[in-house]
């Protein structure tokens, strides 16, 4: 189904059902209403490939702004394919605080280069952050690493051609210029598989011992006022 504009009724169809969106600026999933919409005979006259429209999150209330493609230009309406782009994404979360500070800092912007939908920039951050990491984790960090990144191929069930790429990016030895250009669907899958790694190697270590740390604490605290009772 597309979106069609009309030019002389003045009306919209395909645009009354509501779309979901994690929503940029509040962080939840909510359904986005049509806010505004470009004018149909201001676009037949420029005739644009893509036209921009606003939708209104629900929850927040904040404009998101969508960038669609003209399907078609009648005599008297537009027609706009129903696939869209985000102009503003939401931000990736992640558990920072237990990365190696170099590590963190490159990855914060390894982020925010995907988020802005600059994927090769987002893949040179990706192979820098994951060097870094294997600094800090030592010698066999790289080695470890790999083998993470072989488990999390083996449990999405990614065939060798689609993971070429991502093992590419991460564990290549290359300059920067050999790093591969990505797409969006495979920059999401990098962002994923890079995340589990950084999860294995740092984030679960991190969590783990400061529980049992926890727990250590309570059961001290405890046979001391035994011994003091």
């Amino acid at each position: 189904m597309t979106i069609v504009l009309d030019k002389d009724q003045a009306n919209e169809s395909g645009l009354g059902e509501r779309i979901g969106l994690e929503c940029p600026y509040c962080g939840v999933y909510a359904h986005m209403t049509p806010q505004s919409v470009p004018d149909a005979a201001s676009l037949m006259r420029d005739k644009p490939k893509q036209v921009g429209l606003v939708y209104q999150c629900d929850a927040c209330h904040a404009p998101i702004f969508l960038r669609f493609t003209v399907r078609e230009y009648s005599d008297n309406r537009v027609e706009l394919l129903r696939n869209f782009v985000e102009l503003e994404r939401p931000k990736e979360r992640f558990a920072f605080s237990y990365l190696p500070k170099h590590t963190e800092v490159l990855f914060r912007e390894a982020l925010a280069c995907y988020s802005n939908n600059n994927f090769n920039a987002f893949a040179s951050m990706c192979r820098r952050a994951a060097n870094s990491s294997f600094l800090a984790l030592g010698e066999g960090g790289k080695l470890r690493a790999f083998e993470e990144v072989m488990v999390a191929q083996d449990i999405a069930e990614i065939n060798d051609e689609t993971f070429a790429p991502i093992k590419a990016v991460l564990f290549g030895t290359g300059e920067e210029g050999d790093i591969p250009l990505l797409n969006r669907a495979q920059a999401g899958i990098l962002l994923e598989v890079l995340k589990d790694m950084f999860y294995q190697c740092f984030v679960r270590h991190g969590k783990l011992t400061h529980a049992i740390k926890v727990r250590q604490f309570f059961v001290s605290e405890e046979n001391n006022k035994l011994q003091s009772a």
